[in-house]
């Protein structure tokens, strides 16, 4: 993962990192992954129009992982 020195946390995810996803994550990792921020992710994910396939399950979201990779171009 690439460093934010200025922030003191990492931005974006390495192709290996994406590919060492569990089958469904949350919708922070998915955002990172998109270079999403935090809430035009959740805007995204609760008007039903994020860009792959969420599973709202009670009051937490989760994103296929494959649908992620598929959009990213890294499906096997």
């Amino acid at each position: 993962m690439r460093e934010n020195a200025a922030a003191g946390h990492s931005k974006g995810m390495s192709r290996e990192d994406l590919l060492a996803l569990p089958v469904a994550v949350d919708l922070e990792t998915s955002n990172r992954a998109l270079g999403l921020g935090r809430s035009k992710g959740y805007a995204l994910a609760k008007r039903g129009v994020y860009p792959c396939k969420v599973l709202r399950l009670g009051n937490a979201y989760r994103v296929v992982t494959a649908d992620l990779l598929d959009l990213l171009g890294l499906a096997a």
